[in-house]
């Protein structure tokens, strides 16, 4: 007799903590307005970046947006860039390689050189995001972006605010006590566009040669650097430096063999735009 007030109860309370978490998280984003400008988005053209962007812009909040044009993302992640600027009426700022770093890469070690070793993935990463990263960065007094603790092992614990001591500056993650279920609500509710690729079994989108999509059961992050050793999935961009596993140096000849996926270790896939020194951490 009881089960559908629980039930009720149980569903009313769930709707409670996501209201709670939208509150917590706008507050925190009208804070950063205020007392850190100027800041930034990262807007990575993810699930969690696009409900930021919408907050941001709902509450006509002082705070930029950048997106890091690598030259190699998926026709679907372009398509979404000028979504945003449609959708939104806003200015989304866009950092490229530096054209001298990435032709001399790709002469040495061709277009797909990242598939031959570990150390020419991360070469790539680090010219096609960790650098613009730092140009993105230069003269603001925070950045924002959309990590959450439950996206893999290596981000557990992951609080709202960080010291990021490589680009001297603070470091905010509003969503970082979020659910992926609260996220997806977020973005129904408000209608808010996201990447069609979302639709297609890629719950994490980087570059489109380093992406794949994911087969059921397998964790968010799997189909990211697939061919690597879970160990060493990092780009650097939010992560703290780890050893290299030699088992994540292969050859080109085995990107296919691998390519059909397999579950993996979370603990690192990151790309490397949080690789470059630890961060602290501090209350929000």
């Amino acid at each position: 007799m009881n089960a559908p007030q629980d039930s009720a109860a149980l569903r009313a309370a769930a709707d409670a903590g996501r209201s709670d978490h939208v509150a917590t998280a706008a507050s925190l984003l009208a804070k950063i307005a205020a007392e850190f400008a100027p800041a930034v988005l990262a807007n990575s053209l993810g699930a969690e970046d696009m409900v930021l962007t919408d907050m941001i812009w709902r509450a006509r909040l002082d705070i930029d947006m950048f997106s890091l044009d690598t030259g190699r993302l998926h026709t679907e992640t372009y398509d979404l860039m000028d979504t945003i600027e449609r959708h939104y009426g806003i200015r989304l700022k866009r950092y490229t390689p530096q054209q001298e770093a990435l032709e001399k890469y790709t002469s040495r070690h061709g277009l797909d050189g990242f598939y031959q070793s570990l150390e020419l993935r991360r070469s790539c990463c680090g010219i096609r995001k960790v650098e613009p990263l730092r140009r993105a960065l230069a003269g603001k007094r925070a950045w924002i972006t959309g990590m959450r603790a439950q996206q893999t092992a290596s981000r557990a614990g992951l609080p709202l605010r960080q010291w990021d001591e490589a680009h001297g500056l603070e470091k905010f993650n509003p969503l970082a006590d979020w659910s992926e279920q609260e996220i997806w609500d977020y973005l129904r509710k408000y209608r808010v566009p996201y990447n069609a690729l979302h639709d297609r079994h890629y719950p994490s989108i980087g570059c489109a040669p380093c992406t794949r999509a994911i087969a059921a059961g397998e964790d968010i992050r799997a189909g990211r650097w697939w061919w690597e050793n879970a160990d060493t999935k990092e780009c650097g961009l939010h992560r703290i430096p780890v050893g290299i596993s030699a088992e994540a140096n292969i050859g080109a000849d085995d990107v296919k063999a691998r390519s059909a996926g397999r579950s993996q270790n979370q603990d690192t896939k990151e790309c490397g735009l949080h690789l470059a020194s630890p961060l602290q951490r501090k209350s929000a």
